[in-house]
């Protein structure tokens, strides 16, 4: 049986009210990725005949009705507006962590042959983006994941960097012998007790906890920029951190230390100039 799209698109947002945040939007996005199509098409082909009863459509619906995330469903993810592919494999990126990107690029020379070093590659967003704006510096990039790593693969390649970002699998920088002029990272940093959203729930769980505390690893990055004489490190935080970040670095030599927020106004991250004596 079909119906008109507008009908359907009506149909999907009531099925999603109350169980997302913004229904009627979901429900666009879901039919659009499901025909294939733009938003201009979505737009103005409101009466063209859709089949409701597509095994696929009717598998979408039902899982993002248990709140299973959009994003794995469609396997598409927009980021710094570009989209790339996501699965299960890797956390669905936030739009908090374009403020990383601009971060890194605000305090890098675009020119510059540097050697980066991305811990928690995940999907690949943050190399990829920073390759793009970066032509001539060397990524490698670190993940625990081999899951993580495959996601991140197929995104390098979908973006022709393969011979630009180098990925391997390991412990933060256990796998990294290279001499590294910048190391970023969007690390997990919630505490193991944290109460999560139900969609996390279907989140790589790795990606998300960062120990007992949270900024577990967040401690041991900065460890590493001190043992490696790393002189740049970015990294991504959570809101609450700032405080404990700035008693950690308080024993060693900082050249500067500064904290960058997201649109919502909360501290988001940091920018570490180390002192290497």
């Amino acid at each position: 049986m079909s119906k008109r799209l507008k009908e359907l698109h009506e149909e999907i947002t009531q099925t999603l009210n109350g169980v997302v945040e913004s229904p009627r939007r979901e429900a666009e996005l879901m039919l659009m990725a499901y025909l294939g199509k733009d938003q201009l098409y979505f737009i103005t082909h409101q009466d063209e005949m859709i089949d409701e009863n597509s095994p696929e459509l009717l598998e979408w619906i039902e899982k993002r009705s248990c709140n299973v995330p959009l994003e794995y469903l469609t396997n598409r993810v927009s980021f710094y507006s570009r989209e790339f592919y996501i699965d299960e494999g890797a956390l669905i990126p936030r739009p908090e962590t374009e403020h990383l990107i601009d971060e890194v690029l605000a305090c890098t020379a675009a020119d510059e042959a540097i050697t980066v070093v991305e811990v928690g590659v995940g999907s690949g967003i943050i190399s990829i983006m920073l390759a793009l704006h970066l032509p001539n510096a060397r990524f490698i990039a670190v993940d625990i994941s081999p899951r993580a790593l495959a996601v991140a693969r197929r995104n390098i390649e979908l973006f022709g960097l393969s011979d630009r970002i180098e990925l391997r699998e390991g412990d933060l920088l256990s796998c990294v012998s290279e001499k590294i002029d910048l190391l970023v990272s969007n690390p997990p940093y919630i505490a193991q007790d944290a109460p999560l959203e139900s969609n996390l729930s279907y989140e790589p769980q790795n990606a998300l906890f960062g120990g007992e505390i949270g900024d577990e690893i967040i401690r041991r990055l900065m460890d590493e920029v001190y043992v490696r004489h790393i002189p740049l490190f970015v990294c991504e935080m959570g809101y609450d951190q700032r405080i404990k970040v700035q008693e950690y670095l308080k024993p060693f030599s900082v050249q500067s230390l500064e904290f960058y927020k997201d649109l919502a106004s909360f501290d988001r991250g940091f920018v570490l100039k180390a002192i290497h004596e």
